[in-house]
């Protein structure tokens, strides 16, 4: 009787896990197990909110597993060591796990592949780093030739959705295993229930299957750039932690976009949101093939920027108090709920970095600190376009004007008044820019500004001139070097 290890790592699910069905079709036997890793645990780009969130959606699979015959078998320390402790624990001949594409797993991936016959299969991303190539094999480095080759590139295997299987067959004996982690108390409930149920259910809430009204997807396009609508599909903190196949969801995005039944709206927003996922797989391209953008520029011409890296400036913007009511709503919210809407993501980001002039890696880790759905690739990814510094990047010009943008995307300041009620009776008219109210106004809506919220912190037209001179001046020097 053989023995697999099924080691979990960014799949807990059991639908569509494809170091699962590895592991089931080479072995009779499959111990899942979860290594609890204090390399990730104790960094600093960890925070509470996910580690609640992954703790309840290890739970979760655990239960889930229990109902098929089987149980997660759960240790903690280094992966290597823990890894080999089961094998022999075991007698297991072969571990099978999902592929990871970050530098630290690549590195930890390697060690145990030197122990024991480690088998990676794919599902982290829809389409792998290496598969998706230009004709001379080399990466992508800019999203919309990618998204052309990787449609080019569509396979069968990357239009299956493996079932859930029926049981998990467990050997006589299993190994020893740690009690399930206490979740750590927060302030405020996680917005988000874990776990592979509540991902289905999100998933076909939103697609519109198995539910009744009009589906958000249907309105996507329409309604994803608005941080008080409940317009985008809230699943980026459960394809994180993979509680839900990435190919899953692409997969109702294509079934949607090419089924005849489906209405041009319908098509048309499918294919914005397919659009969203091949992102992700493109920002994972790119942390595989350019492991230095890891911790550092994409482009070289910026890597002599002057930051001012203004330590109050940083905690005002940590806090949500820099005067600028969209800033302050949407770092407020990152704070309370663990996550941000995309459109606030972007402009905070550019905030920080084009109006403050702080180092956009203090912005990275401060949001791995708080998101649900932190992603090291997609994080990093998208600090680097708001900084001008990665691939796609927007221009080092193209610098978010916090006033426009509220106007733009939250017209009556609903999102503002939400998070932050010191503004709750400031009329429309003001809400933008709260510091341009008359002083019988600011009594009127009893707001004092510099009292009751801040006076901006910065003067926006006066920080895009610093910052465009800043950013010319790395590129000049950097041709020089």
């Amino acid at each position: 009787m053989t023995t697999a290890i099924w080691w979990i790592r960014r799949d807990l699910r059991l639908t569509d896990n494809q170091a699962l069905h590895a592991a089931l079709a080479a072995a009779d036997h499959v111990i899942p197990l979860f290594i609890l890793d204090d390399n990730i645990l104790e960094s600093e780009y960890v925070g509470d909110k996910q580690v609640a969130f992954m703790f309840s959606g290890l739970a979760k699979l655990d239960a889930d597993l229990q109902a098929r015959g089987s149980k997660l078998i759960l240790r903690r320390g280094d992966p290597p060591v823990e890894l080999m402790k089961v094998v022999a624990e075991t007698g297991a001949t072969v571990v099978f796990a999902e592929r990871a594409n970050s530098p630290y797993a690549k590195t930890r991936d390697n060690a145990v592949s030197a122990l024991v016959d480690l088998t990676l299969t794919a599902g982290v991303s829809i389409q792998a780093p290496w598969e998706v190539l230009k004709k001379d094999e080399t990466p992508y480095t800019v999203y919309t030739p990618y998204k052309k080759r990787w449609f080019a590139m569509l396979k069968t295997e990357h239009r299956m959705v493996l079932p859930a299987p029926e049981n998990v067959p467990a050997p006589n004996e299993m190994p020893m295993s740690l009690a399930l982690p206490v979740v750590p108390e927060l302030d405020l409930p996680l917005r988000y229930v874990a776990g592979e149920q509540a991902a289905q259910e999100m998933l076909n809430h939103f697609i519109g299957r198995k539910t009744s009204g009009v589906p958000a997807l249907v309105h996507y396009d329409d309604q994803r750039d608005f941080p008080n609508v409940d317009g985008t599909s809230s699943l980026s903190a459960h394809l994180r932690f993979g509680m839900l196949s990435v190919r899953q969801a692409a997969n109702a995005a294509l079934d949607l976009i090419q089924a005849p039944q489906t209405t041009k709206q319908q098509r048309d927003n499918a294919s914005v949101w397919l659009s969203e996922l091949i992102w992700r797989d493109f920002y994972m391209s790119i942390l595989y093939h350019f492991p230095h953008v890891n911790d550092g520029n994409f482009r070289a011409d910026y890597n002599k920027i002057d930051w001012r890296n203004d330590a109050a400036e940083y905690e005002a913007w940590c806090a949500g108090q820099t005067g600028y009511p969209i800033v302050d709503a949407a770092m407020r919210q990152l704070v309370q709920t663990g996550w941000m809407h995309n459109r606030a993501r972007m402009i905070v980001a550019s905030f920080l970095v084009k109006d403050l002039l702080i180092d956009w890696r203090w912005g990275e880790r401060f949001f791995m600190q708080h998101l649900i759905d932190g992603d090291p690739a997609a994080n990093n990814g998208g600090w680097q376009w708001a900084a001008g510094t990665g691939t796609d990047a927007a221009p080092y010009f193209r610098i978010f004007n916090p006033m426009s943008q509220s106007k733009k995307f939250d017209a009556n300041g609903d999102y503002i008044r939400q998070y932050v009620p010191e503004l709750a009776k400031v009329p429309k008219k003001y809400i933008h820019a709260p510091w341009e109210m008359p002083p019988l106004e600011q009594t009127l809506a009893s707001c004092q500004i510099g009292v009751d919220y801040p006076k901006p912190i910065v003067d926006h037209k006066l920080a895009r001139e610093r910052t465009l001179a800043a950013y010319k001046a790395s590129k000049e020097a950097m041709k020089q070097a």
